[in-house]
């Protein structure tokens, strides 16, 4: 018998009570069990760049002391190895920590665009292409699973800003939902089977993504054949008997019993099947018999923090390295600047935040090493405020050395979950710090380290930067490998580096309104904009350099004719022509050459990671199919292979094509081609930038553009947020109490009280429950909505309930 005819049999054993039961969380991180059917409780916990169990396993925040576990490079880091292999690697590691804490599934991927650099939780997700953002997931997943320890693949779908994430709709047409916001997921789902998939908060075309039938059912289950179980974000529920029936599974936390008697009710008064309900209840149980059992194991610390650097290593991006002045050598003398040297941002903020075994320190790590070195802090970690003395002392360290180390990027305040960059600086001491520098030493690297782009007012000023992102608790080892040339950096852009964030496609129109968010940009994301307009960009994507030099050669298509249904190889040779061994990552990009349809320039449709020793050569093989080369046809409903001409690229960057090649292809169906030439010209003319006029994003949609703002005098709901209600002194009395609450419950904890002092404003009614656990229900919130919309006697009557 397999899992899911043990779970049909046992759910035929349930009472309807204990079906309801399975249908929301015991706690914070526990699944419910039913002991007296052989049914345990399992956990789940955070990930995804490592284990998040907290000691206290039912804080209602999820704000406590968590278990010590290796903290890998987070998801803006490793996407820029462009290695699956790693990614595999590391995903199993993680499953491993798993298995050593009997927690049954790990909450994560994160494999949301990144729309724009500016948004707080851009270090948690992969990148901006969704091919690559699929791809890299996907090795992940599989390495996780392979430990049979599930993953949560997150956030579906369209959560690409922080703010009011809980609430805004996400504005988008058909195509751009389909070609830009959906394969990365639909990637994983269709190669990798994950145990379940987390939707977010946001609203997807009028209604709230756990609610969106067409979204959890009709995409991810009918298209794509999803089997597994559907659950809510933390608070993301916003209406459990509807969620339910739309294709939610599992609400999480546990927020009140109330939420599995109103599934009760609704299977007793008709309004939810039974059906239904066993489905939901068989998915669940199915969960809870696949998950392992303790087994005892225990994981190898040592290994897997050395799997940590060496991952943060190939994930390390070379930006610049004028006259070969990196790598340096142990017999330089040395300055090292930069407080971030001894105390270096290695992870986001949120519920992301891991608690590393052990922290490697770059300072220390470069003197284990043998660098003859002397330091300068040249800024406050507790100041964005340039300090005059300490750059000044600063300069005097890094004056005559034969090389100088300065580390530098974007503190924890500058991004975190919870709350969106207000633009991309640098902290004003940091930038100054550079300049100043940069005038004493004209041997100067800067390293690096934060979740997302930068603004780099001082990049021409300096020979080196090695960027390292958020590289993990041995990022400061492998940094130190890196300067010194015990490794090559392996790492190559996941996204775009605009020079400012008004550069950005989405600048005009993020994070947007109060109730929407407008994707104007629609299919033009990062490269595909840059590319197209021919903007230039501080670095492209794909962008890194190498300690070493690379030819490429003898491009071969098998066919330069082809009909859609068939499939396409492409090979060519890299050789390394340096004298020393290195990574090179060479990616295919496909070009339609058709004027008619709405395309970008170019497309990653491929990439393989190489590491080749002094002189050595290899030819690699790619694999096209007819989807390779489609665009999602919003008439006809399917993906569409147009007739025509295509070029085949091969890069080392999307600016950088070293190899091309022509390719015909016949369409064996007939679909009318979506000329928008005369209702959406301004998107085929984007060397001006994107100003989409109101009537032209309308057309795109194909209806009229949703409500921004909230009618005045319009009724307060579950949804209005804490903002919507400040202009009622209920609002107002609700709004202190909640910010009470917000402090008493993170008070020891920095980064989680700026967290929600930063979410607050836009928090919804209903996240009453979770500021106040045990405190309030459900229908006694539904009460102060009442009060709020006037409605003196019916909210009493509600408040009074329990």
């Amino acid at each position: 018998m397999d899992i899911n005819e043990k779970a049909r049999s046992i759910v035929a054993q349930m009472t309807l009570a204990e079906k309801a039961s399975l249908c929301s969380g015991k706690d914070f991180w526990y699944l419910k069990g039913i002991e007296r059917l052989g049914l345990p409780e399992i956990m789940v916990t955070d990930g995804p760049h490592g284990l998040r169990k907290q000691a206290a396993a039912s804080n209602q925040l999820g704000i406590s002391r968590n278990v010590p576990a290796v903290c890998f490079p987070t998801a803006s880091a490793i996407a820029c190895s462009f290695d699956r292999s790693l990614l595999h690697e590391v995903g199993k590691a993680i499953g491993e920590e798993c298995r050593q804490e009997n927690v049954a599934v790990l909450l994560g991927p994160g494999v949301n665009m990144k729309r724009s650099p500016l948004c707080g939780r851009n270090f948690e997700y992969y990148s901006e292409d969704p091919y690559l953002a699929g791809e890299i997931a996907t090795a992940f997943v599989d390495g996780v699973q392979s430990q049979n320890v599930g993953v949560s693949l997150k956030h579906f779908a369209a959560n690409n800003q922080e703010t009011r994430r809980t609430s805004v709709e996400s504005v988008m047409d058909e195509r751009t939902f389909r070609e830009i916001y959906l394969p990365a997921f639909e990637r994983v789902v269709k190669k990798s089977s994950p145990w379940t998939v987390m939707c977010s908060y946001n609203r997807l075309f009028g209604q709230y993504a756990c609610l969106n039938k067409r979204l959890l059912t009709d995409i991810l289950r009918t298209e794509w054949g999803f089997e597994g179980l559907v659950m809510s974000d933390w608070f993301a529920t916003v209406d459990r008997v509807g969620s339910l029936a739309a294709g939610l599974d599992l609400e999480m936390p546990h927020v009140e019993d109330t939420s599995d008697a109103r599934i009760v009710q609704a299977v007793e008064d008709g309004s939810l099947s039974m059906e239904t309900l066993d489905i939901v209840a068989t998915r669940v149980t199915s969960l809870i018999l696949r998950a392992a059992q303790p087994d005892g194991f225990t994981y190898d610390v040592d290994a897997h923090r050395l799997l940590a650097r060496r991952a943060a290593a190939r994930s390390a991006v070379l930006l610049k390295n004028k006259g070969g002045l990196l790598p340096g050598n142990p017999a330089q003398k040395a300055a090292v600047i930069g407080a971030f040297a001894l105390h270096p941002r290695y992870q986001g903020s949120g519920s992301s935040k891991i608690e590393p075994i052990k922290l490697d320190v770059p300072l220390e790590e470069l003197k284990l090493l043998g660098l003859d070195l002397e330091y300068a802090d040249g800024y406050r970690m507790d100041s964005d405020l340039p300090d005059p003395g300490l750059i000044e002392q600063a300069c005097r360290v890094a004056a005559g050395r034969e090389i100088v180390y300065l580390f530098a990027g974007l503190p924890d305040n500058y991004e975190a979950e919870g709350f969106d960059r207000e633009n991309m600086s640098m902290p004003a001491s940091h930038v100054e710090l550079i300049k100043a520098v940069s005038r004493v030493n004209d041997r100067l690297v800067v390293i690096l380290f934060g979740g997302a782009p930068m603004e780099m007012t001082w990049a021409d000023l300096v020979p080196g930067i090695l960027l390292m992102y958020l590289g993990g608790e041995a990022c400061g080892g492998a940094c130190a490998d890196l300067l010194l040339g015990m490794a090559d950096p392996g790492g190559r852009l996941a996204e775009s580096w605009p020079f400012t964030d008004a550069n950005a496609p989405s600048h005009a129109h993020f994070p947007g309104y109060p109730l929407t968010v407008e994707y104007r940009e629609a299919l033009f994301i990062g490269y595909r904009y840059y590319d197209t307009a021919r903007k230039a960009v501080r670095y492209p994507f794909g962008y890194g350099l190498s300690y070493t030099q690379f030819a490429y050669s003898d491009l071969e298509l098998s066919t330069q004719e082809m009909k859609d249904t068939d499939t396409l190889t492409v090979s060519c040779r890299i050789k390394n022509t340096g004298r020393r061994a290195g990574s090179e990552v060479v990616q295919l990009y496909i070009s339609c050459r058709d004027k008619v349809i709405l395309r970008a320039e170019q497309e990653l449709r491929g990439f393989e990671k190489l590491h080749l020793e002094a002189g050595e050569s290899r030819t690699i093989h790619f694999t096209l199919s007819g989807r390779d080369l489609a665009y999602y046809n919003t008439q006809s409903k399917h993906w569409h292979v147009a007739s025509g001409e295509y070029e085949v690229r091969i890069g080392e960057s999307s600016r950088e094509i070293r190899l091309s090649g022509r390719l015909h292809v016949e369409s064996t169906i007939q679909a009318p081609l979506p000329d928008l030439h005369q209702v959406c010209p301004a998107y085929y003319d984007l060397s001006k930038g994107l100003n989409i006029p109101d009537e032209q994003f309308s057309a795109l949609l194909g209806k009229p553009i949703p409500p921004r703002q909230r009618q005045k005098g319009s009724a307060h709901t579950l949804n209005s947020t804490m903002t919507d209600i400040q202009d009622r002194w209920l609002g107002r009395y609700l709004i202190k109490l909640m910010n009470k609450k917000a402090e008493a419950l993170v008070k020891d904890d920095p980064g989680m009280k700026l967290m929600i002092e930063k979410m607050l404003p836009d928090l919804p009614l209903r996240f009453l429950i979770m500021m106040a656990p045990g405190s309030i229900t459900l229908t006694q919130v539904e009460g102060l909505v009442e009060l709020l919309n006037g409605h003196l006697f019916k909210g009493i009557r509600l408040l009074r309930k329990k």
